[in-house]
């Protein structure tokens, strides 16, 4: 599925529309974001945070390497792995608890994580084009193929 982004507010919209699709799981996914610095990737996780509900700031993890967000009974984990100077780290941050159950994953930066992650479900490229950016979105496991086809629909009806 690829998508223009025109604008930053395009960006937060898919985020919006991202939400709503996967505020219908009641499983668990992982989603990787790739992308030069600045192509989004951090905008797309914190427009996801906030249509999930989360009210308070929305930081990168770029630092921190992880921060976690709860909504109710499930979490959402937003990694950025860019800072990462050895994929073993992941041991240290609990990168098994994190991925386990319903929670939503998302991984930026995830090729430096490489054996230590589990699979995704789907994966996101963010690309510049021209003054905006585009989106490319690619499932990797049935949960991802499904996460778009809903993601599909729902774009279609709005």
């Amino acid at each position: 599925m690829n998508i223009t982004l025109a604008t930053p507010a395009a960006t937060e919209a898919l985020g919006r529309d991202l939400a709503r699709v996967l505020e219908l799981r009641e499983d668990g996914v992982l989603i990787t974001l790739a992308g030069e610095l600045g192509a989004g990737k951090t905008a797309l996780v914190r427009a996801i945070i906030q249509a999930l509900g989360h009210a308070g700031p929305v930081v990168s993890p770029s630092y921190t390497l992880v921060e976690p967000y709860e909504f109710g009974a499930r979490r959402l984990y937003h990694l950025d792995l860019y800072r990462l100077a050895d994929p073993e780290e992941l041991e240290f941050l609990g990168v098994r608890e994190i991925s386990a159950g319903s929670h939503l994953v998302f991984v930026e930066w995830a090729e430096r994580g490489a054996g230590f992650l589990p699979p995704a479900d789907m994966a996101i490229t963010l690309e510049y084009n021209g003054a905006g950016r585009s989106a490319r979105l690619a499932p990797c496991s049935a949960a991802g193929r499904d996460l778009i086809a809903k993601l599909q629909d729902f774009r279609s009806r709005t």
